[in-house]
């Protein structure tokens, strides 16, 4: 009897305690549950600090595009001001271009002022052209020669060499320092550099003499190049000069003229 009593007692607190369990469970569960849903309902941490990048990101663009709109509209009396931007419409490289455009404005109008584009002469006789067959020599010793050799070398595209000798002779007639400095310069910018579209073709050595000159200039600077472009000239260009249609038809013209004569 007393065992069967153990045995009742035993199953009902093992009852007692399962729904006990199990309501206790029950409980936490719901807490848990409430605790969740007041959780997702307040922001997190890292939705706070999410929310206040955002609002430092919304104001930082709007500051940097009031100083934007600020700055577009000082850059163009601002003309000294440090670049914010790397696009070809900055005041300061338009500065820059411009002063580069009125050095080469001013370069080439010295220069046309200095060298004629063409030499004034005579008519030339027809013993003048005879002449000029002859030898190269007697060609570049008259004006009216060298008129005709330069518009023959026009249409070869290497008038520049024609013009680089003319301005070594001018050069050579100067004694003032200042002038001889200023046209030396002039004759460097326009005939030897590399960037020049009118560069003429000089070897290294001659280069190298030329950089060594430049420091004091003379009248003599470009000599050694000078000669080098006359020998060009006269191995090259006159050979064709003398068999052009420019060298004929003037030839053919004057000895019309002498038999009208």
């Amino acid at each position: 009897m007393w065992r069967q009593f153990f045995l009742y007692f035993r199953t009902h607190s093992y009852h007692a305690d399962n729904c006990q369990a199990k309501e206790t469970l029950q409980n936490e569960d719901e807490e848990d549950i409430r605790a969740a849903q007041w959780i997702f309902k307040q922001p997190m941490g890292s939705e706070r600090m999410e929310m206040r990048k955002r609002q430092m990101s919304t104001t930082q663009e709007t500051s940097g595009a009031a100083s934007a709109q600020h700055s577009t509209g000082n850059r163009g009396s601002n003309a000294c001001c440090f670049c914010w931007c790397c696009c070809c419409s900055c005041s300061c490289l338009t500065v820059r271009n411009q002063d580069e455009e009125r050095a080469r404005r001013t370069s080439h109008e010295l220069q046309a002022e200095g060298i004629p584009n063409c030499e004034e002469s005579p008519t030339p006789t027809l013993e003048e052209v005879n002449a000029w067959a002859q030898s190269f020599d007697k060609l570049m010793l008259t004006p009216a020669g060298r008129n005709a050799f330069r518009e023959f070398l026009r249409t070869e595209f290497s008038e520049e060499n024609m013009l680089f000798w003319m301005a070594c002779e001018e050069l050579k007639q100067e004694s003032n320092k200042s002038v001889i400095e200023e046209k030396a310069r002039l004759i460097y910018e326009d005939y030897i550099s590399i960037l020049s579209p009118k560069e003429v073709s000089l070897d290294s050595r001659v280069r190298e003499v030329i950089n060594r000159n430049m420091l004091e200039p003379s009248q003599h600077t470009f000599d050694d190049a000078q000669l080098q472009i006359y020998t060009l000239m006269h191995r090259d260009s006159y050979p064709r000069f003398m068999n052009s249609a420019i060298y004929k038809d003037l030839l053919r013209s004057l000895s019309e003229k002498s038999i009208e004569a």
